[in-house]
């Protein structure tokens, strides 16, 4: 058999398992994180697929050999292993998870020793030392030791109550359906919407890894979970990814609200009483642009990726933050995409409000996005994004993704793949039409 790379970014790595994801490359990356880290133990979790525990034996055996003794949390949400890191002063962290990929895949993500996905620097002097191979095995007497968390969850539940009104929310006792989809979720999902005293339907609690259905929380994957709600009474759904990262929301009429609706609201909500700066990356929707504007606080894009979000939140000491695809990020709890976090306060924007998930969309700026991508196979990027430029003379351009042209009201982003020769266009507007068709214009200038 052939093998081929995983897919390796400055966080962390995925690929298939048993073609690009094998013992030995979890092994030798393992080895070069803890090259690269302080001295310490090194907390490793996974999300609940079938292979993440042939990764974890993986994992523990490479990081032993090094010298280091490892802190296992088995099955636990991304954020909770980022939480967990902070707890036990760990040198780091490795969650064994590869996000919304179908079952083939798995992956290692990363975390520095103040909590949360390491960033470009640090990344890339990983990467160097897996590229290079270069590991330090240890002699017998100083080999490593594994060690059983007892309690993955209470440090984690603690912070994210934290940040609403408990009592607020228990009152509604609210009928609430969780659907984990056999992930991680469950693990914390279900004692958080206990401990807000919600009736809760949880739909793939067991977390085995045998998704009911493919793993990304879209419209499309969550059409049969919609129904559900319905049939439940359930006033929201909440709809996790695989490592808990990632928050879609449904509403009591089982309407997909998504993803982008989910930072918005609980920024809706946040700042009404917590007013400072807010973070997005530059593929968000502008909504919490918006929201920024309406309640006279900062507002600041950074690159793509979660990593960049963190650190223009950190250097902007930012109140909030988030990415589009369904991750809040809330600094009280750590510097990490949350779907707790999002769960609780959603739960408490509807119980300040007495309004219902529909209602709380219905009073968000509404925007469409429209996506597509053009291959560019042959062509000169640069030139491309300069034609443009040119072309969309009247917008305003900014350069630090690729490049994001902005009008009022509406925006285009065009992104270079790092996997392949294509550029991704991204765009929103008031209608999907004008966002269709901003991407139309913008394919034929660079076909």
């Amino acid at each position: 058999m052939t093998l081929s790379e995983p897919i390796i970014s400055v966080s962390g790595l995925r690929g298939i398992i048993g073609e690009s994801l094998i013992p030995p490359v979890a092994e030798r990356y393992a080895a070069a994180f803890a090259a690269e880290i302080s001295p310490g133990p090194i907390v490793v979790g996974r999300d609940g697929r079938t292979t993440g525990p042939m990764l974890a034996n993986a994992l523990f055996a490479a990081l032993t050999a090094v010298g280091r003794d490892v802190i296992y949390a088995d099955v636990a949400a991304t954020p909770t292993v980022g939480v967990l890191v902070r707890q036990h002063h760990a040198a780091g962290g490795i969650q064994i998870s590869a996000s919304h990929n179908p079952p083939p895949y798995n992956g290692l993500k990363l975390f520095g020793p103040d909590g949360r996905v390491i960033s470009a620097g640090p990344g890339e002097r990983v990467l160097q030392r897996y590229r290079t191979n270069e590991s330090h095995w240890t002699s017998f007497d100083k080999v490593g030791r594994v060690h059983v968390c007892d309690d993955t969850t209470s440090e984690h539940l603690r912070l994210v109550l934290d940040t609403v009104d408990v009592g607020r929310i228990r009152s509604m006792q609210f009928n609430v359906l969780l659907d984990s989809n056999h992930g991680a979720g469950s693990v914390l999902g279900r004692k958080l919407l206990d401990e807000l005293g919600c009736n809760v339907t949880c739909l793939g609690e067991e977390a085995n890894g045998i998704f009911a259905h493919t793993p990304e929380p879209t419209a499309e994957n969550l059409r049969d979970v919609g129904t559900k709600i319905v049939s439940a009474g359930a006033a929201v759904g909440f709809c996790q990814d695989p490592d808990a990262d990632r928050l879609a929301l449904i509403d009591e009429n089982g309407r997909y609200v998504g993803e982008e609706f989910t930072l918005a609201i609980v920024l809706n909500h946040v700042l009404a009483t917590r007013k400072g700066a807010v973070v997005t990356n530059c593929s968000t929707s502008r909504m919490s642009q918006d929201l920024a504007e309406k309640y006279g606080v900062p507002f600041f894009h950074s690159k793509v990726g979660e990593a960049n979000v963190c650190d223009t939140m950190m250097a902007q000491s930012a109140v909030y933050g988030g990415e589009g695809n369904g991750g809040p990020i809330d600094p009280q709890v750590g510097y990490v995409r949350d779907s707790f976090v999002g769960m609780a306060q959603v739960l408490d924007a509807m119980a300040a409000t007495n309004k219902s998930i529909s209602e709380l969309a219905a009073d968000l700026p509404q925007y469409a996005i429209h996506k597509d991508k053009v291959s560019v196979e042959g062509k000169d990027l640069p030139t491309l994004l300069a034609k443009l430029e040119q072309h969309f003379a009247d917008a305003s351009a900014n350069h630090q993704d690729g490049l994001r042209l902005d009008w009022p009201g509406k925006w285009l982003l065009v992104r270079a793949s790092n996997t392949e020769p294509i550029v991704r266009f991204i765009a929103e507007a008031p209608t999907i039409a004008e966002a269709e068709q901003l991407c139309q214009d913008a394919a034929k200038v660079v076909a």
